[in-house]
């Protein structure tokens, strides 16, 4: 049984990445500050700031290929709308599948963050309560 020191902090490791939506890759790097400062203290400290670490990572790499998704249908996007510039302005043009492909990519951007928040959440609490918890979809980038 961790002690509940270990069990706060492992939940603060897991908790710090909602800093990454007010400072850009904070996602990141305050889990990777945390994991640094704490890893030493006990194993269940370095085992949940290993896992906190490779999951952010994972969904930011995750999130950059999905917004180079979205360049190929904006492209697209503009260079039809270049080419139909000698249209006349009654008649009504729109771009359906390039729009329907960067509000795609788009909404496949937002269930990802509402995927990583809720399991961000999941493991807090389970880091919390003295559980090892390993999050699905994570690349072992740290080992």
């Amino acid at each position: 049984m961790e002690t509940t020191k270990d069990n706060s902090s492992a939940f603060l490791i897991h908790i710090s990445a909602f800093v990454g939506y007010f400072i850009p890759l904070g996602g990141v790097i305050a889990p990777l500050i945390f994991w640094q400062v704490k890893k030493d203290e006990s194993i269940f400290l370095d085992n949940h700031g290993k896992e906190a670490v490779n999951f952010n990572l994972s969904f930011l790499l995750y999130t950059f290929i999905l917004g180079l998704a979205i360049i190929p249908f904006a492209f697209g996007s503009i260079f039809n709308g270049l080419r139909n510039l000698d249209r006349s302005y009654d008649e009504f043009f729109f771009d359906f599948p390039n729009v329907f492909g960067v509000f795609g990519s788009l909404s496949l951007i937002g269930i990802l963050a509402i995927i990583r928040f809720v399991l961000i959440l999941l493991a807090a609490i389970k880091a919390n309560h003295g559980e090892e918890y390993r999050y699905p979809l994570t690349i072992k980038f740290v080992k």
